[in-house]
């Protein structure tokens, strides 16, 4: 794995002030977001976020993927952490792919009945560039904010001691009321 890093540089946003730091692993690129106190915690609080176009910058209403965003660098901001803008969209099936979905999922299938009938698996993840980016910061425990069951799994496949699960739990809408129910239902999250 040839992977390209950055140097650390300063971010003031609207949810405090972060520093953060580039990952490049082929054509994707990932964000290392972290709090201005992140090289005094012991054990951070840590939030592998991925990327959703719709969510996170269209203000989508069909998931809850901006409100999860904003909570995490908000609670991090204050707490002190690490947040892993993970870029592999749609479940790393693409934005092209994504609005394909989308048009299946208007048509009544859920997620991940259109993601399949697409030829995809439910989700198409890879988190190797996580264990990486962890390892670079020297991450050994954490406080992991995260509904996902495969995300626990992962993290602790690698070795990073959990001590803490903190729930990611948003205001649902009428619009993805059966998407995080398909999320609980079928994916396993704890909502």
């Amino acid at each position: 794995m040839n992977i390209i890093q950055s140097n650390i540089a300063n971010l003031p946003t609207k949810h405090g002030k972060f520093n953060i730091k580039a990952y490049k692993d082929g054509n994707q690129e990932h964000l290392a977001i972290m709090s201005e106190n992140f090289k005094k915690l012991d054990i951070p609080y840590f939030r592998v976020h991925s990327e959703c176009l719709t969510g996170d910058t269209l203000g989508s209403l069909k998931c809850d993927c901006q409100n999860q965003l904003n909570l995490a660098l908000d609670f991090i901001s204050k707490e002190g952490g690490l947040v892993i803008y993970h870029r592999q969209e749609g479940r790393n099936i693409g934005l092209l792919n994504k609005v394909n979905a989308y048009c299946l999922q208007d048509q009544g299938r859920n997620t991940i009945e259109a993601n399949v009938e697409l030829g995809f698996k439910e989700d198409e993840r890879d988190y190797t560039i996580v264990e990486h980016i962890l390892k670079d910061l020297g991450i050994k425990n954490i406080k992991l904010i995260t509904n996902n069951p495969k995300k626990i799994e992962y993290i602790q496949n690698i070795g990073i001691n959990i001590v803490e699960r903190i729930p990611a739990i948003t205001k649902s809408n009428k619009y993805n009321k059966d998407y995080l129910t398909t999320k609980k239902d079928q994916m396993g999250h704890m909502l």
